[in-house]
Order: structure tokens, then sequence, then C-alpha cells
């Protein structure tokens, strides 16, 4: 499969889980967003300059959709307000995970470690732009206070990174039988080359 053939499909299908887990955050099938950001990072590093922003403008696209839905204005939902935009670099802490497991890619154990860290680090400053501009700038927190910040940051901040490190794991998996399976191959067809000469 050709490269950019093999980036388009992983794009649909980065853009699919997305819309069908973001939808309602409280359904049986957890938000992939998180994921789709760090899975993008990873395959899609060559696109960042337009994966990265339309992967973004679909999420808010869902958002507006979910919302609007509902019968309430877009821009008087409680998740909506300043903190709303600091959902950009938040994301991108997320895909720049991704870019950074990439770059160091290597068929091995320790690429497995560096995905953990990368996941972990990633998530952290992801849950910190996200869940911290939401406590201190958006209205809905009355008494603001640094313990009850940290309180919330720690509370959420692992139920993010089981949802996340679960669809990224899956990505792992599948990468794995895939580089696998096109070894395999390759060693089949050198086979078979050689048998001919």
């Amino acid at each position: 499969m050709k490269p950019n053939t093999q980036r388009s499909l992983v794009l649909a299908l980065l853009a699919l889980l997305m819309v069908a887990t973001r939808v309602n955050h409280w359904t049986p099938i957890p938000d992939a967003s998180w994921a789709v950001f760090f899975i993008g990072g990873f395959y899609l590093r060559q696109w960042t300059r337009w994966a990265f922003p339309a992967l973004m403008a679909l999420a808010v696209a869902v958002d507006y959709a979910v919302i609007t839905r509902q019968g309430i204005s877009f821009w008087d939902h409680y998740c909506v307000s300043a903190a709303y935009w600091f959902l950009v670099p938040a994301y991108f802490s997320m895909w720049a995970g991704g870019l950074w497991v990439a770059r160091n890619y290597k068929r091995s154990w320790g690429t497995l470690g560096l995905t953990v860290v990368a996941l972990l680090a990633s998530t952290a400053v992801c849950q910190l732009l996200s869940q911290g501009s939401f406590y201190w700038l958006s209205a809905s927190v009355a008494e603001k206070t640094v313990a009850g910040w940290a309180a919330n940051y720690f509370q959420w901040l692992l139920p993010y990174l089981q949802t996340t490190a679960t669809y990224v794991g899956i990505a792992a998996v599948v990468q794995a039988i895939a580089a696998s399976a096109a070894k395999s191959k390759a060693s089949t067809t050198h086979s078979d080359n050689a048998r001919k000469l």
C-alpha cells in the first residue's frame, strides 16, 4: 500500500473513531479523542500541518452538533468558555507525544517503553491544559483554590489515562501485527526470488 493511501486510511479511521465516541462522553464506549490525536501524531506526522487542524475542526464540529441538538446555544453551554480553546494546545500535546514516538520508533521492546513514557507525559500535559483551563477560566467552579484544582486534576487524570492507554494499546497491537506481517511477506518474497535465481 502506498504511504499516502495508508495515511488517508488512518486519517479516515481516526476521524470515524472520534465521531463515533465523542458524540456522548458518557456512553459505555469512552471518548477516544485524546488517543486519536496521539495515534495521529504517530501515523500522520508528515501531514501534521493540515491533519491536526482537520481533526481539531472535526472535534469542534462534533461538540457543536451535540450541543445544538440539545436545543442549547453552543456559546451558552457550560463547557464552552475561554477554557474551551485550550483544547487546541491540549490536544496538540497528545499529537506531540505521538510525533516523538514516531521519530524514535524502532521495532524493539525499547519502543514500548518510549511509548509508555510519551503517553504518560502527553496525557498529563493534556489534562493540565484542558482541566486546568476549565477549572480556572470557566464560571463553572464557584470557589477556586489550588487544593481544589489539584484534587480535581488527579481525580480525572487516571480515568483519562486508562481510556487513552486502552485505545493506544489496541493501536500498538495492530501496529505490531502489521509490522510482523510485512516482515514475513518481505522474507517470503526474498526467499521466492532467491529460488528463481
